[in-house]
């Protein structure tokens, strides 16, 4: 895959990411895969995995919202890690500007993006697919925005009428969607 990036210099390649850029970082057959990013912003909806998964933070710190958990929040500084139970959404938010990075089964299975109403917090919506190990997620993520930015009625809250606001995909700085 010619999208990997070498580990040796981590800090200065995630730099270089978009925020949730995801950029795999071992060959293509490691299990677990490392999932290298620069985040600055918050994460525009909450990550399903259907495998577990673990969060680690290399630079800066970040807030983890969790839901369907018995932890809401864990704020991870430098050197911590985060493990995430399949199933339970998740959403990382940038305190200090850094690098995290994630690893995951090699054969991920489905993921998914879900958003919850800004006011009620009711779920709105959610966009699933299957993981691919050759398109990186961020592409993934950035069709899964796109569709929900495009669609006011799943961005509209049934329970309070709320409307989530659209994602700006450009300030991510990710690549070209998938066709949806």
């Amino acid at each position: 895959m010619t999208n990997r990036r070498r580990m040796l210099h981590a800090l200065k390649v995630a730099s270089e990411l978009g925020s949730y850029a995801d950029a795999a970082v071992l060959p293509a057959d490691t299990d677990p895969q490392l999932y290298l990013s620069h985040n600055e912003l918050p994460q525009p909806f909450h990550l399903i995995c259907e495998k577990d998964t673990v969060l680690s933070q290399l630079s800066g710190s970040s807030d983890v919202h969790l839901r369907d958990s018995s932890v809401n929040r864990f704020r991870m500084s430098i050197g911590d890690h985060v493990y995430i139970p399949a199933g339970t959404p998740h959403q990382i938010v940038p305190v200090e500007a850094g690098a995290v990075i994630r690893y995951m089964a090699l054969q991920a299975g489905r993921q998914g993006a879900v958003w919850y109403c800004p006011e009620c917090r009711t779920e709105l919506h959610r966009y699933e697919w299957e993981h691919d190990n050759e398109v990186s997620p961020s592409q993934f993520y950035a069709a899964a925005c796109a569709r929900f930015s495009a669609d006011e009625a799943v961005r509209t809250c049934g329970s309070c009428k709320a409307v989530h606001p659209q994602i700006d995909l450009a300030a991510f700085g990710w690549s070209s969607p998938v066709p949806a």
